[in-house]
């Protein structure tokens, strides 16, 4: 979910002067992204609707996909995996879908929805990995009930992902990854790997920088890494 974005939204069909993001969605890119009204309409069907693929085709979903670069990387780098980005506010979203469709990715789609109510959108066990990188960190006290980790939130993405499913979160806020930590080690999941400086840690090879990234990294800045597992 992208920083600022609230549990409460407004549909795209209800806005009395739509922005040329707005009209993006809803025109030049709806064969990619879809509005409140046509996601909800896919639930269950992803796979066969929106990406015409098998039923056991891997499905993987990046939760506030912010300009797009991880987006469209990863859809190039894994033709063979359909990835779905989630985003509340519109630019965003039309920057995602954009450059995935410009490196010519056709195993990419986003929908404009709230990630905090995910279940509104897929089945149980719909889902394979799950890629959560840099959310609003809400570092102020009374924000922090705004965090999109929570224990109800990874409770609801554990029924909603398929077995030996993967969640992978980033973030440079390190009292956002403490707290995380906290709510990853209470939950169902396994915690395969953590770091505190992912650049200093042997996870650095793998890792794709994003733009928020580099914006950090520029100002010395670690990154907190976390990979989770669903056992079973």
């Amino acid at each position: 979910m992208s920083r600022g974005a609230h549990l409460h939204f407004s549909k795209t069909k209800d806005l009395p002067r739509p922005n040329h993001y707005v009209q993006a969605l809803l025109g030049e890119y709806s064969a990619w992204a879809y509005d409140e009204d046509r996601a909800l309409e896919l639930r269950g069907q992803w796979r066969s609707r929106a990406f015409s693929v098998a039923d056991d085709s891997p499905l993987d979903l990046e939760i506030g996909t912010g300009n797009g670069y991880h987006f469209a990387h990863y859809a190039k780098v894994h033709p063979e995996r359909c990835l779905l980005g989630i985003e509340l506010k519109y630019k965003p979203l039309i920057q995602s879908i954009r450059r995935a469709v410009s490196a010519g990715c056709t195993n990419a789609h986003m929908v404009r929805y709230n990630a905090a109510l995910l279940p509104q959108l897929f089945q149980e066990g719909e889902l394979d990995r799950v890629i959560i990188h840099f959310p609003d960190p809400w570092e102020k006290l009374r924000q922090q009930k705004h965090r999109l980790i929570q224990p109800a939130f990874m409770e609801q993405l554990y029924r909603l992902q398929k077995p030996q499913a993967f969640v992978e979160f980033k973030t440079d806020s390190r009292d956002y990854f403490d707290w995380a930590l906290g709510v990853f080690e209470a939950s169902p999941y396994s915690l395969e790997a953590q770091t505190f400086d992912l650049h200093q840690s042997p996870y650095a090879e793998q890792n794709f920088v994003t733009h928020f990234e580099r914006i950090f990294l520029r100002k010395g800045q670690p990154i907190h890494y976390a990979l989770l597992r669903k056992p079973c």
